[in-house]
C-alpha cells in the first residue's frame, strides 16, 4: 500500500474516533467488555457422537449387559469447554450401587426392569444427585438422562424430554 494512502487511512480512522462523543465511546467500551465476558460463559462444545465407556471402567458388571424383558437406558455426559469441568470424572449411580463413571462426551447405556430406579451421580466435588427415573416401553418418554454442570461447575442430571 503507498505511504500517502496508508498516512490518509490513518488520519480517516483518528478522525473518526474524534468525532465520538464520550458518551458513545463509553457505550462502545460497555459492548466490548460484555461480550469479552459472554465469550466465558460455559458452553457446550461442537456436537459430536457420544462414546461408550470402556468396558473396564464398568465397575459393576450385569447393569450393561442387554436380556430379555429389560429396556434400555442411555445416560449421557454431554461435552463441555469448560476446563473446569472436562477433566473431571462423574460418578454414576444405579439404585444405589456405583456401576461406572462417565468423562467429557461418554454414555452408558444400562439395561433395567421397567419400573422407577434411582440414577445418581457425583464427582469428587459434589454430593450426589439422585433422580427417580421411571423406565418404560411407552414410546411417549425417553430413557434418556444427561448428565451436565451448571455455571457454578456443579453436576446436574436430568431426563431428555421427547
Amino acid at each position: 500500500m503507498p505511504k500517502r494512502l496508508l498516512a490518509a487511512s490513518r488520519t480517516a480512522v483518528l478522525t473518526m474516533f474524534a468525532r465520538l462523543s464520550a458518551s458513545r465511546i463509553a457505550s462502545l467500551s460497555a459492548s466490548v467488555s460484555v461480550l469479552l465476558i459472554a465469550a466465558c460463559a460455559t458452553t457446550p462444545a461442537e456436537p459430536v457422537s457420544f462414546k461408550p465407556v470402556p468396558p473396564e471402567r464398568i465397575v459393576k458388571q450385569g447393569y450393561t449387559d442387554p436380556a430379555a424383558g429389560l429396556i434400555a437406558v442411555d445416560v449421557r455426559r454431554e461435552r463441555s469447554r469448560d476446563l473446569v469441568v472436562r477433566f473431571r470424572d462423574a460418578l454414576v449411580y444405579v439404585d444405589g450401587v456405583q456401576v461406572t463413571d462417565l468423562m467429557n462426551g461418554e454414555h452408558v447405556v444400562f439395561y433395567l426392569s421397567p419400573g422407577i430406579h434411582r440414577l445418581a451421580v457425583s464427582t469428587q466435588f459434589d454430593p450426589v444427585i439422585q433422580l427417580n427415573f421411571t423406565v418404560t416401553a411407552d414410546p411417549r418418554y425417553t430413557n434418556h438422562a444427561s448428565v451436565t454442570f451448571n455455571d457454578d461447575h456443579r453436576i446436574e442430571l436430568h431426563r431428555v424430554a421427547q
